[in-house]
């Protein structure tokens, strides 16, 4: 979720935070199954060890990377220099079978 919630996401600013975080996953030895978000917040399904911080995985470096390539449509939004908000959902779905979790995220809605 993004600071304040504020609806910052495009599908371009989307497709871009999707690769970057294909790439952190990569990083931290875990997997992006599924991506997607909406104005103010991403969705993503990821498969990792256990000895990765989420935090980390999720917020650190995208930040940086969406700041830096985005500068005049963040600037306008978010204050005090903070891409995401300091809260964040996670969820283990283990019980749930992963195809309903991955139709969950396909369907969200794009930021028009």
């Amino acid at each position: 979720m993004t600071k304040y919630r504020r609806g910052v996401f495009d599908d371009d600013m989307l497709t871009r935070c999707e690769e970057i975080m294909r790439n952190v996953c990569t990083d931290f030895g875990a997997e992006l199954i599924e991506f997607n978000g909406e104005e103010d917040h991403v969705h993503l399904l990821v498969h990792y060890p256990p000895k990765v911080a989420l935090s980390a995985l999720v917020k650190g470096v995208s930040s940086r990377y969406l700041r830096k390539e985005f500068t005049g449509r963040v600037n306008r939004f978010i204050m005090h220099g903070r891409f995401w908000s300091g809260s964040y959902f996670a969820g283990s779905c283990g019980g749930a079978p992963l195809s309903i979790v991955r139709h969950y995220i396909e369907q969200q809605k794009h930021p028009s």
